[in-house]
């Protein structure tokens, strides 16, 4: 018999015993929230309750795995009847039975975001669409621009008006190719992920009998992450759980971070106004932090008016407080994080536990360079190094051939960015210009252009624009100049059709182009480059002995759910922490201070708060930075407690 009295603390025990009906429990960051439902469905299957009349959803397969293992642990016996997976995973196994209440065949076939893009594409060329063109979305943008409108039920011309205004004139035909998609989709008898979710709420909403079938079945429904969730998932919840009413869902709504994605911060928030009879419930004891860090958390979310409030408290003992650290750049900021990691690791701390965050890729550059030079290992968890990215790689092959026209690899790459230009017309462009003395003074002569295809014409004439804008007279040609005349006379235009995320990549481009003023030539910009990617490990680190043993780099929201024993937040600057752009969004100034809650969360011993009081303003000079507000407004709310010797302490390493 399992002793929950004994195995739980109060908090958690009452949530577990609770008998039943709409229960929102509010758990805050490390206070054991997936142990809690654990032993709730573990508690409710002890005493007798049917397996298969329990649904737990969750947003990973792998937390549904992990959960419904441990109830079977503690149960010590299988419990095959129990309906615990992800939201598609439910909204599939409804459909089976019920695809043709929707119009589909019960065999549908379901599509990953792969198949979708080519079908996509396929509809672009059904409707006569170009699919070189850079000014209407690709295929990958055209699934972006739908999901997002079926997730957060916006129309599709708030969603492009909104996140791709430049494609707002062509809203008619968008609508169009999108109409085509989704009948071909039922014309093939085809699901992608978000029909999955529209089709489940739609029989369920639309048809009594199958919602009388499923919500007499469940008797008990139990939601992990409720915070994450979007409008159609929580209509679905709504709807299974109305028979029975026994509804607990589980969540943060200090760390509700996904709106970008379509999750509504509404939902958790508005929960006691849908079920006005719920009992609320909140664990605050934290298992992972010490006091010193949690005092930052609660006073910095303090600020945000839309919130169930919490206060975490700390099951350790006292620590070392978080240290906010101003330098004077960027790059001081880098050679900061980096000594400080070394000294961390020669006290014991393993490197797979250090962890550095930020809000947007492209804030890891300088540091990447760092522990590059140093030869400390790292791993990028917010994708991949970001000189090897894409778009990077794209606009340095640009420079390349500035630097050297003779330079084969960089010109197979940009020309196959243009308009129908393909692998056969690069052949014969490069047998043209590998017998040129100069191939970047040949492919600007008219004479050229009847060496090549006509369709490739249009996109060879972009290709010798840029090139032309780029060679301005200087000698040598300047570094950020190069990059800056790439973004704004054509690249620009090619990553906005390209990538649904066009923004974070041309925040990228704009970051290059500040590293580039470093430089003042071409080659001794790309020669650095050359030398750190071929950096490798194996000619020996600064750590001894510690191959798979790696600091881990991340995003802050690649790191929600995730802890470490020392965190570094690079950037706790205005403009990058809260990121600029994000102020603009409505509620983005709290969304961006749950960001910054959940990025202090992660530390269990050491915190480091990063700042740099200078930026270089592209090439005129030094930017003078102010902290962010975040930790700027701290202030306010110990003005009232100034003898807390930690809140002094904390203003004055702010101020200093």
């Amino acid at each position: 018999m399992i002793d929950y009295r004994r195995e739980l603390n109060d908090e958690q025990y009452d949530v577990v015993m609770e008998p039943g009906g709409p229960l929102l429990v509010i758990a805050g960051a490390g206070s054991g929230k997936t142990r809690t439902l654990t032993y709730r469905v573990t508690r409710l299957i002890d005493e007798g309750q049917d397996p298969g009349r329990i649904l737990l959803a969750t947003f990973t397969n792998k937390a549904a795995r992990s959960m419904v293992g441990r109830v079977q642990s503690l149960l010590m016996r299988e419990v095959p009847r129990l309906w615990g997976g992800t939201f598609h995973h439910i909204a599939h196994r409804i459909l089976r039975t019920n695809a043709e209440r929707v119009g589909y065949d019960r065999r549908f076939s379901i599509i990953d975001a792969e198949d979708a893009r080519q079908l996509m594409n396929t509809c672009l060329a059904d409707r006569k669409i170009p699919s070189s063109t850079n000014d209407f979305p690709k295929g990958n943008v055209l699934t972006d621009i739908l999901s997002l409108s079926v997730n957060t039920e916006e129309s599709l011309e708030s969603v492009i008006s909104g996140r791709y205004p430049f494609f707002i004139c062509r809203l008619g035909e968008i609508e169009g190719v999108l109409t085509h998609y989704r009948e071909r989709k039922k014309a093939l008898n085809l699901m992608d992920f978000d029909d999955l979710l529209f089709f489940c709420r739609h029989v369920l909403r639309d048809h009594a009998d199958v919602l009388e079938r499923y919500s007499g079945r469940f008797l008990h429904v139990l939601v992990d992450e409720y915070q994450d969730t979007n409008k159609i998932q929580a209509e679905i919840i709504d709807l299974l759980a109305s028979g029975h009413r026994n509804l607990m869902v589980v969540g943060d709504d200090s760390q509700s971070i996904y709106s970008f994605r379509g999750a509504n911060f509404e939902n958790i928030l508005r929960f006691p106004d849908k079920y006005p009879d719920c009992r609320l419930f909140k664990l605050e004891t934290n298992y992972r932090s010490t006091p010193e860090i949690l005092h930052l958390a609660n006073l910095c979310i303090v600020q945000n008016r839309r919130q169930f409030h919490k206060e975490l408290r700390s099951i350790r003992g006292g620590g070392i407080k978080p240290v906010v650290v101003p330098t004077r750049n960027v790059y001081q900021q880098a050679e900061f994080v980096a000594q400080r990691i070394l000294e961390l690791s020669g006290d014991g701390v393993p490197l797979s536990e250090i962890a550095v965050l930020y809000r947007a890729h492209y804030h890891s550059m300088e540091l990447q360079m760092e522990l590059t030079r140093r030869r400390i290992p790292f791993e990028i968890r917010s994708g991949i190094r970001f000189f090897e990215q894409a778009h990077v790689k794209d606009v340095v092959s640009y420079l390349r051939i500035m630097d050297n026209p003779k330079d084969e690899l960089a010109w197979r790459r940009i020309l196959g960015l243009y308009p129908r230009i393909g692998k056969a017309t690069i052949e014969k462009i490069w047998k043209f210009l590998v017998v040129e003395v100069s191939p970047l003074q040949a492919i600007m002569e008219d004479a050229f252009l009847k060496q090549i295809p006509k369709g490739a014409v249009p996109g060879i004439e972009k290709c010798r624009e840029i090139f032309h804008r780029m060679d301005d007279g200087s000698e040598p040609p300047d570094p950020r100049e190069a990059v800056e005349h790439v973004l704004q006379h054509g690249y620009g235009d090619y990553i906005r059709g390209k990538y649904s995320d066009w923004s974070s990549r041309e925040d990228d481009l704009v970051q290059l182009a500040v590293y580039a003023s470093k430089f003042t030539d071409l080659d001794a910009m790309l020669s650095e480059l050359a030398l750190m990617s071929n950096t490798g490990e194996q000619e020996g680190s600064e750590i001894e002995d510690v191959p798979s043993d790696r600091v881990i780099l991340t995003s802050i929201h690649q790191a929600k759910g995730l802890e470490w024993s020392a965190v570094f937040v690079l950037w706790c600057c205005e403009g990058m922490i809260p990121l600029a752009r994000a102020l603009n969004e409505p509620d983005g100034e709290e969304e961006e201070r749950r960001l910054f809650y959940v990025a202090v969360t992660r530390a269990k011993d050491r915190l480091h708060l990063c700042c740099p009081l200078y930026d270089p303003n592209r090439g005129m000079g030094y930017l003078p930075l102010s902290p962010s507000r975040f930790i700027r407004e701290l202030s306010s709310v110990t003005q009232c407690n100034r003898e807390n010797p930690f809140d002094q302490w904390l203003i004055e390493e702010v101020y200093q």
